[in-house]
């Protein structure tokens, strides 16, 4: 059987990193549900998050399972007021992927990124892959080396 070939395995693997390719069996019905089917913990599932900061001006946050954006940390470490969210066809078309796909690994342009402290560089995280139902497992410390993400304090526990 022929790898999963997508524009975020693509660059992954031009980018030098080890990494695998996950494909989940089933939609998982919560965070914690996909957690457990790639065999992680919540704290290791890494959604990235595009975020507008101006006009044609966006960054990707790469935030832990269990973890929520904390704005007034994230808004004064990039030295701005106001951030927001694209809808999803503006997040597609700066990024080239679907909401629930996206991923700094063969975005169409290669924004800022902006990767919370909690993220453990010596664990297996899984990052989106490109397509919806497709993960990227590679060590933390590698995510961050090949996005070159700055790593800031930028998040709070979940409620």
């Amino acid at each position: 059987m022929a790898e999963l070939t997508t524009p975020a395995t693509t660059a992954a693997r031009e980018a030098g990193l080890a990494f695998e390719v996950i494909q989940m069996p089933r939609p998982p019905t919560s965070a914690e549900d996909s957690a457990e089917m790639q065999g992680l913990r919540l704290a290791d599932l890494i959604r990235t998050i595009v975020l507008r900061r101006a006009a044609d001006d966006y960054v990707f946050v790469l935030l832990p399972g269990g973890r929520q954006i904390e704005w007034p940390k994230l808004r004064a470490h990039l030295g701005v007021r106001k951030m927001s969210l694209p809808d999803q066809d503006e997040a597609k078309a700066v990024t080239g992927y679907e909401r629930g796909a996206i991923t700094p690994f063969g975005a169409s342009t290669a924004w800022p990124v902006i990767a919370d402290a909690t993220i453990d560089p010596d664990a297996t995280v899984a990052i989106g892959g490109g397509m919806r139902g497709v993960n990227l497992h590679l060590r933390g410390a590698d995510l961050i080396a090949a996005t070159g993400a700055d790593v800031a304090d930028i998040s709070k526990a979940d409620a």
